[in-house]
């Protein structure tokens, strides 16, 4: 498994990379015992603060700040959730005993602390343990931002002591470059962006210890990011977190020896970053909505706080933003909820430490309310620390409507009204993924996803796990899990393990055309070579709904399986040769086949037996999975969906 995952990691990797990979290896290993300990990084000094931040916060509504209070309490009376798990409740006397920050909260057991280097800890294929993710995300500490909102609003004693104390027990717990903390550069930006969030919405009521404390933290944090940066097929996410926590340590320590360095180079990447990774048309490079809206609040933070410094960062970040609020409002349903689409592991940058089902879209009324602009779609009816801290707008915009192509993300959406009810399309013609081994990508090439009334019909099956997935994690990517067409079970792209990829499939728009006769055509070649044949997909509109055409081009004929996830709210089942897909009792659409074939209706069992959908990461629910399997003739096969006439 080891030698596996580093030959096939090595096989995305062109030359550069390699040089660059045995380089830090080497860097890595000559740090041993010569940056450790607290002592090195101790540097006396003021707060640590992000201007701008607290004063919104004091012109927060009062709904908000009851928000913020709820989210605070439930913190402070020793509870945290996150990723589908309750935490085991803490003693509120002693919530931060020193074994809290190694905890895997699902097996239990402890990950190494701080007798280890943290270069030496295996993470990527340990699989007692579980999961690093649920040990990482209790390290991020953002469970401190809401609590540190509340004092900032209150000035209570016990969420300030609270605060002092977690941040004592995770200092003396995790001393640089000991233990799970200090191994993902990606996690260091994030908690460094929370002690951040916390030193400044609480301002000077915190003790001298935990500010002395404070500064060592972050000016440790910024020694690892600057040394270890992700550069090569890493540089997704986890470049523009880094950027972030070093931008923002220097722009709120300014004094520390590498601070002017850093500025001018998180300046520069973020510059850069924001036109790689939110493309032209404003979809995010990496294809999930939930990651690109992750990338743009570390953008939407750095910028906002250069701006309050009085240094803006440069011009078209800003822009570029506002393509991502585009894309997401032709995304979003109403309520601002967007459909799944490839990886989604609930990453936040501010946050009141609780679930949110429309991330992409809360992000995206952030950036209306830095930009004093109005919101370009739907916002979520939850409220979230980031609306007070950006001043988001109270209410949204209708979602747009039509069809809509996003040539450069590869994405076609269409919005219209059939038989009076509302349909919703997103038709996937996009690239696997975003770098060398697309990390984040799913195999999902031509598939398509439905909502009627803004309700989820037919939906990506969602992520469920990472490292701990083992053969869910290949289900949850794989092409049999989404609504496309599969040859003989196989994966339209191939993988080489749980984040990486052996063989891409290509995908190309061939057309689009909108109106009331809209119709949009695409193909892959992800089959060409192994099976000798190419998928072409059509969808055009009809008098009561939309149709599916599959091909395969190619010689010979083949048996192929075409997929249709349902939504768990949905049912579905057999009438005379036709699907009729129920949702709360009431027929919403049927679905009927011109060609001959099997079909199947299963929800559950095991891995690859039925339909599964993933909600929330760490989640998985059972759910219809419709499936017709048969002969594809030269012609093709058409599936039409009639909606059902609205009562």
């Amino acid at each position: 498994m080891v030698l596996s995952w580093y030959f096939n990691r090595l096989r995305a990797m062109g030359p550069a990379e390699i040089v660059h990979r045995f380089g830090e290896k080497a860097k890595k290993t000559r740090a041993r015992r010569r940056l450790e300990g607290w002592e090195r990084y101790e540097l006396p000094g003021p707060l640590p603060v992000l201007p701008g931040l607290a004063g919104n916060l004091a012109a927060a509504p009062a709904p908000l700040r009851q928000e913020i209070a709820e989210a605070a309490r439930f913190i402070l009376s020793g509870h945290f959730s996150a990723l589908g798990v309750e935490w085991p409740q803490r003693d509120i006397s002693n919530q931060f005993l020193v074994d809290i920050w190694r905890l895997d909260p699902v097996t239990g057991g402890l990950w190494a602390g701080s007798d280890t280097y943290c270069f030496d800890i295996p993470y990527r294929h340990e699989r007692k343990l579980g999961d690093i993710k649920y040990a990482w995300e209790f390290n991020r500490l953002q469970f401190l931002q809401p609590v540190a909102a509340y004092a900032g609003l209150t000035g209570d004693r016990n969420a300030l002591d609270f605060i002092e104390t977690a941040v004592s027990s995770w200092y003396r717990a995790n001393p640089p470059f000991r233990g799970l903390g200090w191994n993902s550069g990606i996690e260091l930006g994030l908690r460094a962006i929370s002690l951040l969030v916390v030193a400044s919405l609480c301002g000077t009521s915190l003790s001298t210890a935990c500010i002395t404390q404070l500064r060592a933290l972050l000016h440790a944090h910024q020694v690892w990011m600057s040394r270890y940066p992700s550069r090569f097929s890493s540089a997704n996410n986890h470049l523009v977190a880094e950027a972030a926590g070093e931008f923002l340590i220097a722009l709120a320590m300014p004094e520390l020896p590498l601070s002017p360095k850093l500025e001018a180079k998180g300046r520069r990447i973020l510059a850069e970053e924001a036109n790689k990774q939110i493309l032209n048309d404003g979809v995010g490079a990496e294809q999930s909505p939930t990651y690109a809206a992750f990338t743009a609040e570390f953008i939407l933070l750095c910028s906002f706080v250069a701006r309050a410094t009085g240094k803006p960062v440069a011009p078209h970040i800003d822009e570029r933003l506002k393509l991502l609020s585009n894309y997401i409002a032709w995304l979003s349903n109403e309520d601002g909820r967007v459909p799944g689409i490839c990886d989604d592991d609930e990453g936040r940058v501010l946050t009141l430490a609780r679930h949110e089902p429309a991330y992409a879209a809360s992000v995206c009324a952030a950036i209306a309310g830095y930009l004093g602009e109005p919101p370009a779609g739907p916002r979520p009816p939850e409220a979230d620390l980031r609306d007070a801290l950006f001043g988001s707008a109270a209410t949204g915009a209708a979602a747009p409507s039509g069809l809509k192509t996003f040539a450069d993300g590869g994405y076609t959406i269409i919005r219209e009204k059939k038989r009076g009810r509302d349909l919703g399309i997103v038709f996937d013609h996009a690239p696997l993924g975003y770098l060398a081994i697309a990390a984040h990508g799913h195999a999902d090439a031509l598939s398509v996803l439905v909502t009627i009334d803004g309700k989820p019909v037919f939906v990506d099956p969602g992520t469920y796990l990472y490292h701990a997935g083992a053969k869910w994690r290949e289900w949850f990517r794989g092409t049999r899990a989404h609504n496309t067409l599969n040859i003989d079970g196989a994966d339209q792209s191939i993988m080489s393990g749980p984040f990486n990829w052996s063989h891409k499939a290509v995908t190309t728009l061939e057309a689009a055309s909108g109106g009331e006769a809209w119709s949009v055509t695409a193909m892959h070649d992800g089959y060409e070579k192994r099976f000798g044949m190419v998928h072409r997909r059509m969808l055009f509109s009809t008098e009561d709904g939309f149709a599916i055409r599959d091909e395969l081009a190619g010689t010979g004929s083949r048996t192929a399986e075409i997929v249709f996830q349902l939504s768990p709210e949905c049912d579905a089942h057999l009438d005379n040769g036709n699907v009729q897909v129920t949702r709360d009792g009431e027929t919403i659409a049927t679905m009927s086949w011109q060609e001959p074939g099997d079909i199947a209706i299963k929800a559950g069992g095991e891995v690859g037996e039925g339909g599964w959908y993933s909600p929330a990461f760490g989640i998985k629910v059972e759910a219809k999975r419709i499936s017709w399997r048969g002969t594809v003739p030269p012609q093709g096969v058409t599936c039409s969906l009639s909606i059902g006439k609205a009562n």
